[in-house]
């Protein structure tokens, strides 16, 4: 199981890195055509815009993946180790049911909605930059059961 997660975390990570640098280059171009050229390239903002959203989805992944999700321990860390145990595996059966509900179902609904949509300096399908919901769904419920068989081997 850690070598499923270990391989996970260096694919996520190495996306997200890649987005990022993508974001940076671009913006750069932005920023050059815009002052240095007096003609702004509108298609590049609009990607650094997707590319955003796909980097925060991806680093919310990882996350899920750290069992580093927002969370209130102070009433959970005063209980004993069994009742611990049951509100994690709770936690992460609840962030599983989330992710396969509205990233997953949801994600996979408003993907197909806007395939017929095109974005308005890109000409792409917006449905296309939309396909990360569901993906990071499956990567969010992949995680969950990994942290879970975690928590109840100790």
């Amino acid at each position: 199981m850690d070598n499923i997660r270990n391989m996970l975390n260096k694919f996520l990570n190495l996306l997200a890195g890649i987005s990022f640098s993508a974001m940076v280059l671009l913006t750069c171009w932005q920023v050059f055509t815009r002052y240095i050229l007096n003609n702004p390239s509108s298609w590049s903002e609009e990607l650094v815009s997707y590319l955003f959203a796909w980097m925060a989805l991806i680093g919310a992944s990882v996350v899920t993946g750290e069992r580093g999700h927002m969370n209130i321990p102070i009433v959970v860390d005063k209980m004993g180790k069994r009742a611990q145990k049951f509100f994690y595996i709770f936690s992460e059966t609840a962030a599983f049911v989330f992710s396969a509900v509205i990233l997953v179902y949801g994600g996979t609904k408003i993907t197909a909605l806007a395939m017929g949509q095109l974005t308005s300096s890109l000409g792409v399908a917006i449905g296309v930059f939309y396909v990360i919901l569901p993906l990071c769904g499956v990567l969010n419920m992949i995680y969950c059961i990994l942290n879970i068989a975690d928590i109840c081997r100790g």
